[in-house]
């Protein structure tokens, strides 16, 4: 046990004699944090929208200034032809273009249906389909504003029977913002470039410096040297998390619904995956930058590719989905979103608990047995 000490007491010496090292892995998250809570937004609250009215009576102009005072639209100009809408589009100046034809207004008097035609920019297809959404409520608001003024001009009154009326609640995330869907996974990010990469870069700077090789002929054991290098990024990655979930909480005003003590515990059980990881990298690696690169492109991106952190899993090819079950960070963003949202509980998120223990219980085994290998 002293000697596992000394180990730890070590590695907090190194880390705190280095403050390069001490900013990126307790500085950078923070920053990180604070940089994507405001960056990663997928709400659409500024359509840029163009008009061409070829109408130009009242009822074009009142459809206009529904888009307009909706909020949603911000008019940006009222083109007088197609060249200049295709323009403003392909120069990126409009999201939309709404053209309103000639004879809107007869048609609507005649009782006709009356087509708008809706431009819109797909190369951003998230964008596009928000946006559509919207077009067609406003659109659709539009026409119960006309059928009910035109009976209300005859003197009727219309009760319509048996019709249906969606009163919509929204649980967990009442402003649909995209933010508070987001901030609570950074806490697994967080914790996979802290403990991934720092535990290879410890590992490996051993390795190059030649004070591994030393260890080697010295009575300590293999388990002791593991234990030595990855409590102390354990210790490390838990004071992350505490930083993060901070500002999270402080400075963005999202608090968290569900219990403090389960979401250390589980990123406690996280952490058994990717210490072990930092771990397995440092066994291929020979250099630092090696170490680095390995860390980046085969362990932290595919990561937030596979895990829904980024893409939704169930937009994914079926073979990709079931890859994504090997992934731990899967798991933990389920976890932590449930208990941050939703307020979950620990019989609520057993299964993914037990899934990302068993995951990282056997990386930590097959990686703790390929470095003593290595050593050996």
């Amino acid at each position: 046990m002293k000697t596992i000490k000394d180990f730890m007491k070590k590695e907090f010496l190194q880390f705190i004699r280095d403050p390069k090292m001490f900013g990126i892995v307790l500085i950078a998250p923070i920053i990180q944090l604070v940089f994507l809570g405001y960056a990663a937004n997928r709400d659409l609250n500024e359509i840029r929208t163009v008009i061409l009215d070829r109408d130009m009576t009242q009822s074009s102009r009142a459809l206009a200034e529904k888009f307009s005072g909706s909020g949603y639209f911000t008019v940006t100009g009222y083109p007088g032809n197609y060249e200049e809408v295709e323009r403003l589009i392909d120069d990126g100046g409009a999201l939309i273009a709404i053209v309103i034809p000639s004879g809107f207004e007869s048609d609507l008097r005649l009782a006709k249906t009356a087509n708008v035609q809706v431009i819109f920019d797909g190369s951003d297809g998230n964008k596009a389909s928000v946006a559509a959404g919207y077009v067609m409520s406003i659109a659709s608001a539009y026409s119960k504003d006309i059928f009910t003024e035109r009976i209300e001009r005859k003197g009727l009154k219309v009760n319509p029977a048996g019709s249906i009326e969606a009163v919509t609640r929204v649980w967990y995330n009442p402003n649909l913002t995209t933010r508070e869907f987001m901030l609570p996974s950074i806490v697994g990010l967080v914790l996979i470039i802290i403990t991934v990469t720092m535990t290879s870069l410890a590992v490996v700077k051993e390795r190059e410096i030649g004070t591994l090789e030393q260890l080697l002929v010295t009575p300590v054991k293999p388990y002791q040297i593991i234990l030595g290098k990855l409590l102390p990024f354990m210790i490390v990655g838990f004071v992350a998390v505490i930083l993060v979930l901070s500002v999270m909480i402080f400075w963005f005003g999202i608090e968290v619904k569900g219990s403090m003590v389960l979401l250390l515990f589980s990123s406690l059980i996280f952490m058994l995956s990717t210490l072990g990881l930092g771990l397995f990298v440092s066994t291929i690696s020979r250099t630092q930058q090696q170490a680095m690169v390995t860390s980046a492109f085969l362990v932290i991106m595919p990561m937030i590719f596979l895990s829904g952190f980024a893409f939704p899993i169930e937009n994914m090819p079926p073979a990709i989905q079931y890859v994504t079950y090997i992934i731990p960070l899967r798991y933990f963003i389920v976890i932590i979103r449930g208990i941050v949202l939703k307020g979950l509980m620990i019989q609520d998120l057993w299964q993914e608990l037990s899934a990302m223990f068993a995951i990282g219980a056997v990386i930590l085994l097959l990686s703790s047995l390929r470095f003593r290998k290595s050593m050996e």
